[in-house]
């Protein structure tokens, strides 16, 4: 579960995202030079890689602890890898 300052955080970093997002967007309508928009899409993706990365962090702090003092870390665990597997993809 996230915290209150976790969640401001959070919410920030998305807020940020979003104007990169539309800050492409800008750029395609523009018709910015691609290697521009490639590397703001870059930039995108790396902020909310972070992002997924804070949640992540907090799930397994938080989330999977709790599983554990209540007997279902085998359930937990398999889910957060199962997570975990889809950055890799």
């Amino acid at each position: 579960m996230l915290t209150a300052k976790e969640k401001a955080d959070l919410c920030q970093r998305l807020r940020k995202v979003s104007g990169q997002i539309n800050g492409i967007d800008k750029m395609v309508e523009d018709g910015r030079y691609c290697v521009d928009i490639l590397q703001q899409i870059l930039a995108a993706r790396a902020a909310l890689n972070k992002v997924a990365l804070l949640i992540l962090e907090s799930h397994a702090k938080s989330c999977i602890v709790t599983a554990i003092k209540e007997d279902r870390a085998e359930q937990s665990i398999d889910e957060f890898m199962d997570v975990l597997k889809q950055f890799n993809k």
